[in-house]
């Protein structure tokens, strides 16, 4: 048990509070076929994730077909918003880890889009559980950069001292420390265990349930 209490906890969304792969990799052979391209499998299509929607569709469309990058965006996001909470759910326990922290500020902090962000969030009916979504404004806003962690403090008037940033991947560790805040690594999401520990994290959680009294 720490002594030290996070009044924010930041929360990275795709691979650490939600399980979103299916219905992303549904939602991009859906674009592929729509284009005429080849299909690819759902664990090449999960290998693109964490980066943001530009890197993943660019990636599933192939440097060949590099031409039908600006299609292909306009695409997805028709397919996207219509599946985006049909498996997509939170990984099992973190419903009980939001309300366990119920008496602090959460927000989320992800590369996904905040179109698509506030769409699952609405859909999984937690619009109350946060305070604060915070989403790239541009490419350049990226985690591992950070700038959006930064931005959140200074929108919820927190000093760096006083949140943790939780995720699975090392983009997540990396704007943490870039930030000056806490990081909190997760095991069971998307992320390369070995590269995440690597990076030296403040604290590592195998499952949800660890969170559970952590900060």
């Amino acid at each position: 048990m720490t002594t030290w209490r996070a009044e924010v906890l930041f929360f990275d969304f795709d691979g650490t509070l939600i399980d979103s792969k299916i219905d992303i990799a549904t939602s991009v052979n859906l674009t592929l076929r729509d284009l005429g391209l080849t299909i690819r499998s759902r664990e090449e299509i999960f290998s693109f994730v964490g980066d943001g929607v530009k890197r993943l569709l660019r990636l599933s469309v192939g440097e060949e077909n590099c031409g039908q990058y600006e299609k292909a965006l306009e695409i997805f996001r028709k397919h996207y918003l219509e599946h985006c909470v049909e498996t997509t759910r939170f990984y099992p326990g973190i419903w009980e880890v939001l309300h366990h922290y119920q008496d602090r500020r959460k927000a989320i902090v992800t590369n996904k889009s905040l179109e698509y962000t506030l769409s699952i969030v609405d859909g999984l009916h937690a619009q109350d559980l946060f305070h604060h979504v915070e989403a790239p404004r541009d490419t350049m806003e990226l985690k591992p950069e950070p700038v959006m962690l930064l931005r959140a403090l200074e929108g919820l008037g927190i000093d760096p001292s006083e949140a943790v940033m939780i995720g699975d991947s090392t983009n997540d560790v990396r704007a943490a420390q870039a930030a000056g805040i806490r990081s909190c690594a997760v095991g069971y999401g998307y992320g390369n265990r070995e590269k995440v520990a690597a990076l030296r994290p403040d604290f590592y959680c195998e499952n949800p349930k660890d969170l559970l009294g952590l900060f």
